[in-house]
């Protein structure tokens, strides 16, 4: 296996009124988290691999990304958000249920 876990964040905007995880700057925060990775040395083979996706199906309780192979969904407001995901998650391997969808 290249990369041990992918992070797949919905970056879907709708034109059409429905809710869309673009429109909490799912852009802006992917781009933050991959940055993050980056910095702490995760993006390596073995590591962490950041992905963009369009709809995940899941918008209406977004903005989300998902964490493979674990399956493992979440919320996100900010980057403290996200730094206590790569924290415990990535790093530690321990869910965060605060933030669990």
């Amino acid at each position: 296996m290249f990369y041990q876990r992918h992070l797949f964040f919905c970056t879907n905007r709708r034109d059409d009124g429905r809710p869309a995880c673009g429109d909490h700057q799912a852009q802006d925060l992917r781009d933050y988290a991959k940055d993050r990775v980056k910095a702490l040395q995760l993006a390596v083979p073995g590591g962490v691999r950041v992905n963009s996706a369009g709809c995940l199906g899941r918008c209406a309780q977004g903005p989300t990304l998902v964490v493979y192979p674990e399956g493992v969904w979440y919320t996100y407001h900010d980057e403290r958000d996200l730094d206590e995901i790569i924290e415990e998650h990535l790093q530690h391997g321990r869910v965060v249920e605060r933030l669990r969808i």
